[in-house]
C-alpha cells in the first residue's frame, strides 16, 4: 500500500520519535545545561562558577524557598492573620475576665473573721436588752445571762480590729458597722440601767454625748485629716467597760461601792479625752485650712 508513510503523518512512530528527546534525548537547552555543570565543576573555572554562585549553600537555599512558599501562599497569611486576631481578642477579653474576679474577691473578702465578730456583737445587741428586761430587769440569773452578752461584745470588740490591721481584712463594711456595733452595745446597757433606776440618767447623758458628739466630729474633720485614737481614749473605753459590766451584775456590799468609783473614773476620762479630741480636731482643721492656703499660692504664683 502506497501514500505518506506512518512517520510523516504523525504515527505511532513518529510519537514515540517526538517522546524520546524528553525522556532520554539531549536537547539544546539541556546541551547548554549540562555545558554549565561541566564548567562549573572545573577548577579555576571562570572566577569559582558554582562555587561563587552556590556561596549561600543548600541549606539557605531551602530557606529562601520555605520563606518563598510562605509569603506566597495566601492560606498561610490568612491563618496567621486569624490567629493574630484571636490573641488580640483574648488579650481584651482578659481585662475583662480580671475586674470580674477581683470583684467577686472583693465581695467575698466581706465575708472575713473580723466582719463576722461586727456582726455578732450588732446581734448581741437586741439579745441583751431582752436578757436585761426579762422578768423586771431585777432577776439575778437574767442579770448575769445579759452580763455574759456583754461581755463575749466587749471582748469582740478587742480583737476584730486588731485581727482586721494584721491580716489586711479591712473594708468599707467593717469601718462603717464596728463604730456603730461598740456605740449600740454601750448605749443599750446605760439606757436599760437608767431606765432601772441602776444608774443615773446623767450619766447616760454624759457618755453617750460624748461618744455621739467625737464620732461627728470625727466626720466633720476627715477632709483635714483623721484624729488618731489615743491611750487615754483606749482607757476610756476599758474604764466604761468594766463599770458597765459591773453594773449589770447584781452586785451588792462592798462590790456595789467599788462599781461605783469605777464608773466615776469612767465619767472623767470620757470628758477629759472628749476634750482632748477636741483639742486635736481644732488643730488638725487649722493645719488643713494653713496648708491649702500654702498651696493655692504657690499655684498662683
Amino acid at each position: 500500500m502506497t501514500g505518506v508513510p506512518a512517520s510523516a503523518a504523525g504515527g505511532p512512530s513518529g510519537a514515540r520519535r517526538v517522546k524520546g528527546p524528553a525522556s532520554g534525548g539531549l536537547t539544546p537547552a539541556s546541551g547548554r545545561a549540562l555545558a554549565r555543570e561541566a564548567r562549573d565543576r572545573a577548577p579555576g573555572g571562570f572566577g569559582g562558577g558554582k562555587a561563587r554562585r552556590d556561596a549561600s549553600g543548600p541549606e539557605d537555599v531551602r530557606a529562601a524557598a520555605a520563606s518563598s512558599a510562605t509569603s506566597s501562599s495566601p492560606s498561610s497569611s490568612e491563618d496567621t492573620g486569624i490567629a493574630g486576631t484571636a490573641e488580640a481578642q483574648g488579650s481584651t477579653r482578659a481585662p475583662r475576665g480580671g475586674k470580674i474576679a477581683a470583684a467577686a474577691v472583693d465581695q467575698a473578702s466581706v465575708w472575713n473573721i473580723a466582719n463576722l465578730l461586727t456582726m455578732l456583737r450588732l446581734l448581741l445587741v437586741p439579745a441583751f436588752v431582752m436578757l436585761m428586761l426579762a422578768d423586771g430587769g431585777y432577776d439575778p440569773a437574767w442579770r448575769s445571762f445579759a452580763w455574759a452578752a456583754f461581755a463575749i461584745a466587749m471582748i469582740t470588740d478587742l480583737f476584730d480590729g486588731h485581727l482586721a490591721r494584721t491580716y489586711n481584712l479591712v473594708t468599707d463594711f467593717g469601718k462603717i458597722a464596728d463604730p456603730i456595733a461598740d456605740k449600740a452595745i454601750m448605749g443599750a446597757a446605760l439606757v436599760c440601767l437608767s431606765a432601772l433606776g441602776d444608774l443615773p440618767w446623767w450619766v447616760t447623758g454624759v457618755i453617750l454625748g460624748r461618744e455621739l458628739g467625737i464620732t461627728l466630729l470625727r466626720f466633720l474633720v476627715i477632709r483635714y485629716g483623721v484624729i488618731p485614737a489615743s491611750r487615754g481614749g483606749k482607757l476610756k473605753t476599758l474604764t466604761q467597760g468594766v463599770a458597765v459590766g459591773m453594773y449589770v451584775l447584781a452586785l451588792t456590799g462592798w462590790l456595789a461601792t467599788l462599781r461605783w468609783w469605777v464608773m466615776a473614773a469612767a465619767v472623767v476620762l470620757t470628758v477629759v479625752t472628749g476634750l482632748d479630741y477636741v483639742k486635736q480636731a481644732i488643730v488638725l482643721r487649722r493645719q488643713g485650712i494653713a496648708e491649702r492656703k500654702a498651696a493655692l499660692e504657690e499655684t498662683e504664683e
